[in-house]
């Protein structure tokens, strides 16, 4: 490749406008065949679990730094247009061992639409030309909505893949070649626009790929190429410019004929805008030769067969067919609550691979009836957030995303940060796992400072540090919409108390989970969290909190009246933190759901809960696992049960209450009628099993 290309390709890629791809993942190359910048050949992508199809750049010709720049700018609108279903997906670049630029692309199994239809024109129903013109009517549509003229379309660059038509080969390789060699104007004849063949300087535009479309779509109709009989191609190119066209094929529906008529004119004026083509090709009727008709209240069994291909489709993950499906279904007056899941709500997690990754982004591009997206644990990386985000960009319709374990890093968690600030319908977002680190957080919590509408985001396990947490302070004080945020396992350390001062400004946040940040000390922390106004689910686990801050904490719940739920499980709160909690709780009124699981309370933490569980008429949950309450606890905890009526959950696992402390337990059963739920045989050491007259009662 010419230098001055080269500086040109290589700034694209460092400026990560095109996707670079190390050439030692692609395996068991094969030629299969020469394109005008030389070999093109299929490889196996080894990561990326595809075959692909590597077209070399190569070109000894010197040309014009602008035209460079030209060609630069075509593939960087390939990235973007490859998304669509009906355009050949394109991947990035490779370097090969020869020095020389490859564009990596999608390898169709079925090669191109003329040798599909020499192949299997005699099994295809009228049915299926219907949707292989709409298809690539559709493909046509999307490069002319993003601004390129194709310029040389024809049956043999189209491709098929898994019977889906692909668009492939426009503007790029060709764009140089036109400009920098006298090649022939014509191409290939039958397909050229007729103003062309008169005027070499007639520069092709939107109505010149209508017109080859309109004789792809004759050839869909009769399996042949247009006009075999003739041998040169300046007879044909007379032939055509004086209006000969090929003849309709018998059995054609006539509004097809029309249409394809229409686009063919000679006259570019005369021809109709892409998306009209789209529209009219949807309206035909494949049985209109016929005298049979669909009725017009179709019947359960018809519909029943609509799920069942659906569902084949999604799980083969060809999702847009399968869309189109579920669109249908959700028509119809039978319509059931697992259609409405399945055509609004889908499970995708557990890698789905990448070619049906690139599928799903143009089912967002669509725009239609998707609202929650479970994409957990497919390993998109950053590549997959950059396609996932520019998709986001232009989708009105998801509310609920989940991303969890995707390895996006700092890079896709910027990226996706971009999104929120513009994106007006999503409000729940998992982020669980993704090595966003600091970088990652701030530039989420930048873009937390804009976004209106997000009220739940799961930051758990991002290594997020101090910076993050920092920054999410910041943004915290001026969002007014987020209600939910975990952001547990995040390493935010004393240098993150700066988080929990904003709570004495902020008012919405009503569910926050703070686990395993190693917070230490924290009676900044607890003063500041309890003054929250709005908080109804705090949790704290594994924090290092011990009696001095739960006393804080508990002297705060007295006066709390909107907590519900508070997690203190595996902290350090010993007898002298839960006395403190249990006096709390004879004054709070508004905490159903409590966890003390290992905390070290002992018989005496026991017995202070115990005493507060006689006057305490609101908690309905309560986990004591692993305390060391021994017997005394448990006869404590035992006489409760006698007189308290509200309690429905009580979790005694791992607390050495012995025999005695089993026994009490037994006799407290036969009075209580309100608890549903006891764990007590395990690591108890009780020697029999409890009977209760409760049949509601589960004893394990």
């Amino acid at each position: 490749m010419a230098n001055v290309q080269e500086e040109w390709l290589e700034k694209a890629i460092s400026e990560e406008h095109i996707n670079y791809i190390n050439y030692n993942k692609f395996t068991d190359p094969i030629v299969i065949g020469i394109g005008g910048f030389g070999k093109v050949l299929k490889y196996e992508w080894r990561d990326g679990g595809l075959t692909v199809a590597l077209k070399c750049l190569k070109d000894d010709t010197v040309v014009d730094e602008s035209i460079i720049k030209g060609f630069i700018d075509e593939l960087k609108l390939l990235r973007k247009v490859s998304n669509h279903q009906n355009v050949i997906s394109f991947y990035g670049v490779t370097k090969d061992n020869n020095g020389y630029y490859n564009m990596v692309l999608l390898y169709a199994d079925d090669g191109t639409l003329r040798d599909y239809l020499m192949l299997n024109f005699t099994k295809l129903q009228w049915t299926d030309k219907l949707c292989m013109a709409k298809e690539i009517a559709l493909g046509l549509l999307y490069l002319h909505e993003n601004d390129i003229i194709h310029r040389d379309l024809h049956s043999k660059n189209i491709l098929i893949h898994q019977r889906q038509p692909k668009i492939t080969d426009f503007g790029l390789s060709k764009r140089i070649n036109e400009i920098t060699s006298n090649s022939n104007a014509f191409g290939m004849p039958a397909y050229v626009e007729p103003q062309c063949l008169v005027n070499d300087k007639y520069k092709r535009n939107m109505k010149s790929d209508v017109y080859s479309l309109g004789v792809i779509l004759w050839e869909i109709s009769s399996g042949k190429s247009p006009f075999p009989s003739f041998e040169s191609v300046l007879s044909l190119a007379v032939h055509i410019y004086r209006g000969n066209r090929e003849e309709p094929i018998e059995g054609t529906p006539s509004q097809y004929i029309q249409l394809y008529k229409q686009c063919w004119d000679n006259d570019p004026a005369n021809r109709p805008e892409t998306g009209s083509i789209v529209n009219d090709l949807k309206q035909i009727n494949p049985n209109e030769t016929s005298s049979q008709q669909r009725p017009i209240e179709a019947s359960a069994e018809f519909f029943e067969n609509l799920r069942i291909e659906a569902h084949k489709f999604f799980e083969q993950g060809k999702f847009l067919k399968a869309l189109d499906l579920f669109e249908e279904i959700l028509k119809n007056c039978q319509l059931s609550p697992e259609d409405q899941e399945s055509a609004t709500a889908w499970d995708l997690s557990r890698n789905r691979g990448f070619e049906n990754f690139s599928e799903l982004i143009m089912v967002l591009h669509k725009n239609t009836t998707l609202t929650s997206l479970d994409l957990g644990s497919n390993e998109l990386g950053s590549f997959g957030g950059k396609l996932l985000s520019e998709a986001l960009y232009k989708n009105t319709t998801l509310t609920s995303l989940i991303l969890k374990e995707n390895n996006l890093g700092s890079k896709g968690g910027k990226l996706l940060s971009e999104v929120l600030c513009k994106n007006t319908t999503l409000t729940s977002l998992d982020l669980d796992s993704n090595e966003l680190g600091s970088e990652g957080g701030k530039a989420l919590a930048s873009a937390l400072c804009i976004n209106t509408t997000l009220t739940s985001l799961n930051l758990d396990n991002n290594n997020l540090g101090s910076e993050g947490g920092e920054a999410l302070a910041d943004a915290l004080c001026s969002n007014r919409s987020l209600t939910f945020l975990n952001i547990r396992s995040n390493n935010l350390g004393l240098s993150g108390y700066a988080l929990f001062e904003v709570f004495y400004k902020k008012n919405t946040l009503k569910n926050l989970d703070i686990r395993d940040n190693n917070l230490k000390g924290g009676e900044a922390i607890v003063d500041a969290l309890c003054k929250n106004t709005a908080l109804t689910s705090l949790d704290l686990s594994s924090n290092g909190l011990g009696s001095k801050e739960v006393k804080i904490l508990a002297n705060l719940l007295c006066n709390f009246t909107t907590l519900t739920s508070l997690n203190l499980y595996n902290n350090i709160l010993g007898s002298e933190g839960g006395k403190a909690l249990a006096d709390a709780l004879c004054k709070n009124s508004t905490l159903k759901d409590l966890n003390l699981t290992k905390n070290i309370l002992g018989s005496e933490g026991g017995k202070a809960l115990a005493d507060a569980l006689c006057k305490n008429s609101t908690l309905t949950s309560l986990l004591l696992f692993y305390n060391n309450l021994g017997s005394e606890g448990g006869k404590a905890l035992a006489d409760a049960l006698c007189k308290n009526s509200t309690l429905t959950s009580l979790n005694l696992y791992t607390n050495n209450l012995g025999s005695e402390g089993g026994k009490a337990l037994a006799d407290a059963l036969c009075k209580n009628s309100t608890l549903k739920d006891l764990k007590i045989y395990f690591e108890n050491n009780i020697g029999f099993k409890l009977i209760s007259n409760n049949s509601d009662l589960k004893i394990e």
